[in-house]
C-alpha cells in the first residue's frame, strides 16, 4: 500500500513539473511570457518547444488583450539549450536573470544587458559581452573569442548572487567594487583559472563556499585594508 502511494505522489509531481513546462500565459511576436506582480508586467519564460535562433530583441513593453505590459524579468531556464540563439537584446525595463537563463545556448556570440545581475551569461562562450550600468556602457571583450577572462562588476551593484561564477573555469580575474556589501553561496566556485580575489571592505556577508573551487582548495581572499 505504501509503495503504492508513493507512485502516485510520484505520478503527480511529475505531472505537475510537466505542466509548468508547458504552461505560459501569453505569447506574442515569438517569446513567451508569464504575468507576474499581480498580473501587472510580464517575465519572460521558459516553454519546453519554443525553439528561440538567430537575434532575439526582447521588448521594454507589449500590448497584449487591451493593456500595455512592462517586461521586467527574464525567467529561471528562459533560453534553456537554445542552441540557435545567436544574439539577444535585453531591455532597460528588466530588473532580473533567473538562474540558467541561457544554459546551454552554445551559439550566443553577444549579449545587450542592462542589469545588474550578470550570472546568467558566466557558463557561455560570448566574443562580447555589453555590460550597460549606471547609464555607461562596459564592453568586455575576449581576444580569443574564447569564455571571459576578466570580469569588471560595474560599480552600484550591491550584491553577488549564488553561484554566480560557477564553473566559469577561464575566468581569471573578478573586480569587486566598493558598492558590493554580499557573497553568495559558491559565488565563485569552480573557477579553476581564478587564483585570487580581492574583496572591498564594504562586503559584510560572504556565502559558505563562495571561494572553494573543488576538492578543498579556496582561491586566496585578500581584503582590501581599512
Amino acid at each position: 500500500m505504501r509503495q503504492i502511494k508513493l507512485a502516485i505522489l510520484l505520478t503527480v509531481l511529475l505531472s505537475a513539473v510537466g505542466a509548468r513546462a508547458l504552461a505560459y500565459d501569453a505569447k506574442i511576436d515569438g517569446i513567451y511570457y508569464n504575468y507576474i506582480n499581480d498580473r501587472k508586467e510580464l517575465e519572460v519564460t521558459y516553454y519546453m518547444y519554443s525553439e528561440y535562433s538567430g537575434n532575439v530583441v526582447i521588448p521594454e513593453r507589449v500590448f497584449y488583450q487591451g493593456r500595455t505590459l512592462k517586461v521586467t524579468s527574464i525567467g529561471n531556464s528562459a533560453f534553456n539549450n537554445c542552441s540557435g540563439l545567436t544574439s539577444v537584446t535585453i531591455p532597460n525595463s528588466v530588473t532580473s536573470i533567473g538562474n540558467y537563463a541561457f544554459s546551454g545556448c552554445s551559439g550566443l556570440t553577444i549579449v545587450k544587458v542592462p542589469v545588474t545581475d550578470y550570472s546568467a551569461f558566466c557558463n557561455n562562450k560570448l566574443v562580447g559581452l555589453i555590460l550597460q550600468s549606471i547609464g555607461k556602457p562596459i564592453m568586455l571583450i575576449d581576444d580569443k573569442g574564447g569564455e571571459i577572462k576578466n570580469f569588471v562588476i560595474p560599480d552600484g551593484v550591491t550584491s553577488i548572487g549564488e553561484r554566480a561564477f560557477s564553473g566559469c573555469s577561464g575566468l581569471t580575474s573578478v573586480t569587486i567594487p566598493n558598492s558590493v556589501t554580499s557573497i553568495g553561496y559558491e559565488a565563485f566556485s569552480g573557477c579553476s583559472g581564478l587564483t585570487n580575489v580581492t574583496i572591498p571592505n564594504s562586503v559584510t556577508s560572504i556565502g559558505k563556499y563562495s571561494h572553494e573551487i573543488k576538492d578543498g582548495t579556496n582561491i586566496g581572499i585578500t581584503p582590501v585594508s581599512a
